[in-house]
């Protein structure tokens, strides 16, 4: 029987979770997932009553948890094979590593590994269903002074660089 949530946000989710849409292609996406970035199954894909497509899965990478579906034809919801309009920015032990396994199982560089004036050591994957993933690891701890002075080295580099 059914009884009243202790909590408003489940076990083990945060109060901000992605979902991430695809065209079709959910299923291959959680597969792709799983080899290209270790992604746990929590929730295995639920398929569509027509069996074209998946209504939900739920996947886990570190403590966070991804849900997954495929668009609904006609809907708001749609897959970013043209254009993402977000991108996932994921912390971990060992970005080095993360990055060389995901473009080792197809993912497209957007931009190679680099320590990041922040102090992120960082790079930028596209996967094959157009999610864009960047993948780091904090190197330093900067203070707001040392942050803000990075900053403006960095964006003077940019002014004369064009």
């Amino acid at each position: 029987m059914a009884k009243k949530a202790k909590n408003p946000v489940p076990e083990g989710m945060h109060t901000v979770t992605v979902h991430l849409w695809f065209d079709g292609d959910c299923g291959e996406a959680v597969e792709f997932y799983k080899k290209a970035l270790g992604m746990e199954v929590l929730e295995p894909p639920v398929p569509t009553p027509d069996g074209k497509g998946i209504l939900h899965a739920l996947l886990k990478l570190g403590d966070s948890r991804i849900m997954m579906a495929d668009a609904w034809p006609g809907s708001y919801e749609q897959g970013p094979k043209e254009n993402a309009t977000a991108g996932l920015y994921l912390y971990v032990e060992d970005c080095d590593a993360l990055y060389e396994r995901a473009v080792s199982a197809g993912c497209e560089v957007t931009q190679p590994i680099m320590d990041a004036w922040w102090g992120d050591k960082n790079g930028q994957v596209k996967d094959p269903f157009g999610h864009v993933w960047s993948i780091a690891s904090r190197k330093l701890d900067l203070t707001p002074h040392e942050l803000e002075k990075r900053q403006q080295e960095w964006l003077d580099g940019l002014a004369g660089a064009g």
